[in-house]
């Protein structure tokens, strides 16, 4: 139970950051960003393609590509269009390319962009081919731009503190239940399988096939599966493999596709995860045939995976625990005392 709870609050401290940071991203995506431009960039009638490519070097998490994707779906793009980026930008991104490059080489620097691109727009196609297009949510929405919209007339810190209402309010109490519920499942996994049971699989469908069922609950960001990949290469398993590891990872924890299935529904969800699961297997097995088919043997450099107990991790984690048990002492004051929590709304 101590391990447990030690890797919950690890994994709670190291998305802190950069969940901190997509919801500030959502909320000027939400509140600055006009709901024309994103229905006609990455509306109904819009290309996964389109959405894939915006996301791929977005340097956001697994978990800080959440409420973005909520804040561009609710302010009109469509179910595939939120997907394909929901795919994308986890996947890979500037930052994990730079990674990938130092530890892996230029091929799979290179193999990553490419699959995680490949990836999102099947994993789009198929949410748009197996569900029927919806409108986003509105109403909470609303009430929310109520409270903090923004016009041009509007001074610089109006705007700020209706991005941060959006942002640290709304939309953090929209999935934060799910992501709190998504990061204990993830610590789970992290505590009873260790990274060294991928290691003596080697290379194969079968190899694959087996980290898939371990990183599709597993929350790990792009940029810190990539060092993870590099250790499992140097263990004995394939390019191939470590590449379906930074795919599949990134795209499909626990905490990602309960948010999936809440703001896009469960044939979605299905769409998302087979999209996800069958681009990955076909382009780790695709990579390990083409450098064999070449006779190219990649150079591991393992680099080290920094311990997230750092000042700004752990200083992140408590304003994120403290915005977590805001947003609920608000929502146990509506439920005890709604008259009370209606009169302060309408101040």
């Amino acid at each position: 139970m101590h391990e447990l709870m030690a890797n919950f609050i690890g994994l709670f401290s190291e998305s802190a950051p950069y969940l901190l940071a997509g919801l500030l991203l959502a909320g000027v995506i939400r509140l600055l960003i006009p709901d024309r431009w994103i229905q006609k960039v990455l509306g109904k009638d819009s290309s996964v393609v389109t959405a894939a490519l915006i996301g791929t070097p977005l340097p956001l998490c697994s978990c800080s590509v959440i409420p973005a994707a909520m804040g561009i779906r609710r302010a009109g793009a469509s179910k595939a269009s939120t997907a394909s980026f929901m795919v994308a930008t986890p996947e890979t991104g500037v930052d994990s390319i730079g990674v990938t490059l130092a530890l892996m080489g230029p091929i799979m620097a290179i193999a990553r962009p490419i699959a995680a691109i490949f990836s999102a727009i099947v994993a789009g196609t198929l949410v748009r081919s197996w569900d029927v297009e919806t409108p986003p949510p509105q109403e909470a929405v609303k009430s929310c731009c109520k409270q903090g919209s923004i016009s041009p007339q509007q001074g610089r810190w109006a705007k700020a503190r209706a991005v941060v209402q959006y942002g640290y309010g709304k939309l953090l109490s929209d999935f934060m239940g799910w992501l709190l519920v998504g990061l204990f499942f993830a610590a789970l996994i992290q505590t009873f399988v260790p990274a060294t049971f991928l290691s003596q699989y080697g290379s194969g469908v079968g190899a694959m096939v087996l980290v898939t069922l371990i990183s599709v609950p597993m929350y790990i960001c792009a940029t810190a599966s990539t060092p993870i990949a590099a250790g499992l290469m140097l263990s004995g398993v394939s390019p191939g493999a470590a590449l379906v590891f930074m795919l599949a990872g990134p795209a499909t924890n626990i905490a990602t596709l309960m948010v999936v299935k809440n703001e896009l529904g469960m044939r979605s969800l299905a769409g998302y995860l087979c999209g996800v699961i069958c681009s990955a297997l076909f382009m780790g097995l695709l990579l390990d045939a083409l450098l064999n088919h070449f006779d190219v043997t990649l150079v591991v450099s393992m680099g080290e995976h920094g311990e997230m107990g750092s000042r700004l991790y752990s200083l992140a984690a408590v304003i994120l625990a403290a915005l977590i048990a805001l947003q609920y002492g608000k929502k146990l004051r509506a439920h005890f005392f709604p008259e009370n929590s209606q009169t302060s709304q309408e101040h």
